[in-house]
């Protein structure tokens, strides 16, 4: 029986790896992940991971990475381009790590919807402290890379996420998945891994309202 082909929307971290590894246990075949990466940065949106590092995790996972430069005003365009790239590589499905807030979801579904293609989401709706447990529990190993400050401190940077440091991160009144912006990660080994991905921690930056773990 031919598997159903999926593309996913991927930042590198923890929930996506998830919905990844969710997928591919269900059966599905991923055929390409797709990063969103900022115009003229070299920088993923959101995670801040460089294209260098995104490529090392690729072939780890051993799955093709579209790396779609795009910037604020083109981003839904570029984004939906990219879909139809993964269509021709036989994907009928886009899958997100998207857990709960219905705004997202619906830009998932409303991308999907232009370009044909059907979205996928496979932590949908449940509970988010479970979800990061559940993914601790799978083997994953996953770096704390972003905070925003005004949740968290710049002491979270590189650390591994753990239970301990999920029970840390709840006494700051963030919320323990990070759900809603208090933090990002990277992973860098686990189930779905060929070898683990090492990396360079050259320090902290601060940016506004953010304090980036910076990695080479």
């Amino acid at each position: 029986m031919t598997k159903e082909k999926f593309i996913m929307s991927f930042s590198g971290g923890k929930d996506s790896i998830l919905a990844l590894y969710k997928m591919i246990k269900k059966g599905y075949e991923p055929v390409a992940l797709l990063t969103t990466i900022k115009k003229d940065k070299e920088k993923s949106w959101t995670h801040h991971l460089d294209n260098n590092f995104l490529r090392r995790v690729s072939e780890s996972l051993e799955i093709p990475i579209l790396l779609v430069e795009c910037d604020v005003d083109d981003y839904e365009r570029k984004f939906e381009e990219a879909l139809f790239k993964a269509k021709d590589m036989g994907a009928t499905i886009c899958a997100f790590g998207d857990i709960d807030i219905e705004l997202h979801r619906n830009w998932d579904l409303d991308r999907c919807k232009n370009t044909g293609i059907e979205a996928k989401l496979p932590l949908w709706q449940q509970n988010r402290e479970e979800l990061v447990y559940e993914f601790i529990d799978s083997g994953f190993e996953t770096i704390i890379n972003k905070v925003n400050l005004k949740y968290m401190g710049v002491e979270f940077l590189g650390k591994v996420l753990d239970r301990k440091i999920i029970e840390d991160i709840k006494l700051t009144g963030a919320d323990a998945c990070g759900e809603n912006g208090e933090y990002h990660t990277f992973v860098i080994d686990g189930p779905l891994f060929k070898n683990r991905i090492n990396f360079i921690n050259e320090g902290v930056i601060k940016d506004m309202n953010y304090g980036y773990l910076i990695i080479k």
